[in-house]
């Protein structure tokens, strides 16, 4: 099988804009402990190049009435650090046939593409696809994101996609998201690792999928390593019924000194390395001229 995508024909921007709530939907307290936040959302940051932060309250929108948790992003540096020169990155494996990508992602995205954490533009994400033959890129990275439940203001993972989708993208789609999922499970939500994956990759319509897996240094709460686990074992077992799907392995190679404090978060550094990481991945997963033969991409 290869697939071969389509060029969005340089259609207008595809902004993200909050429905309605259903009436499904309520507020509930963020688990104790979490407040006040600061949130950095990135909001179709490959097309638009805006930024904008915004205080997390200590609430949370939620579907099917389950408890919400928010992960904390880190405030930005005070000053605009250039990135470490001790980064080493190799050379990319190859094109890929995807010439337009979403990339959908939690805080742990939002790194990459902002020009505080990384320095040089050629080391952030939209260039690292650019450089493997990506044509098209569409952006959306917000701090706390996940699948199903939204902070306040926030679009989540389902309905950026289904969005986009509907405006007419056509092509790969990336996913990184998890680390919230799996923490809103932990602490009770009534909708599970296996329920959220598949909606995204309903939302993804058949069209090539590469999930990016979950990592963090943690060994206990919500956002535990053991948690985190468990979402990979989730996705691996999702991509046997879904042959469009891919998963690249980013668990397998984060170094401890990539995180901030935090066991969660990126320094700039880790940061460099995870967009570069993610489009070589991609490149692999569905490289030009053929396709990867494993869900799991190393």
């Amino acid at each position: 099988m290869r697939w071969r995508t389509r060029p969005d024909s340089g259609s207008a921007p595809l902004a993200s804009r909050p429905s309605r709530g259903s009436g499904g939907k309520r507020r509930l307290a963020v688990v104790a402990g979490i407040v006040a936040a600061l949130i950095v959302s990135v909001v179709s940051a490959a097309l638009t190049g805006a930024f904008s932060d915004t205080r997390a309250a200590a609430a949370a929108r939620t579907g099917g009435g389950h408890a919400a948790v928010t992960l904390r992003t880190p405030r930005t540096p005070r000053r605009l650090a250039a990135t470490p020169a001790a980064v080493r990155t190799p050379g990319h494996a190859g094109l890929t046939s995807c010439s337009s990508v979403a990339h959908i992602g939690d805080s742990t995205s939002v790194g990459m593409v902002s020009p505080q954490w990384i320095a040089n533009p050629a080391q952030r994400l939209r260039a690292q696809y650019r450089d493997i033959g990506v044509r098209h890129a569409l952006i959306d990275a917000s701090g706390g994101r996940s699948i199903v439940e939204e902070m306040p203001g926030q679009v989540n993972g389902y309905r950026v996609a289904t969005a986009w989708f509907r405006r007419g993208f056509r092509g790969c789609w990336v996913f990184a998201l998890g680390t919230n999922d799996t923490a809103n499970v932990a602490a009770g939500s009534n909708v599970g690792l296996a329920a959220r994956i598949g909606q995204m990759m309903s939302a993804a319509h058949g069209e090539p999928v590469m999930w990016v897996n979950t990592q963090t240094d943690l060994t206990s709460g919500p956002w535990s390593e053991a948690n985190m686990q468990s979402w990979n074992s989730a996705l691996v077992a999702a991509c046997q019924s879904h042959p469009n799907m891919r998963i690249f392995n980013w668990a397998a190679m984060v170094h401890p000194s990539w995180h901030l404090a935090d066991g969660i978060h990126y320094t700039s550094q880790g940061y460099v390395i995870r967009a570069h990481a993610i489009a070589a991945a991609l490149a692999r997963a569905f490289p030009d001229g053929g396709h990867s033969s494993h869900c799991v991409v190393k």
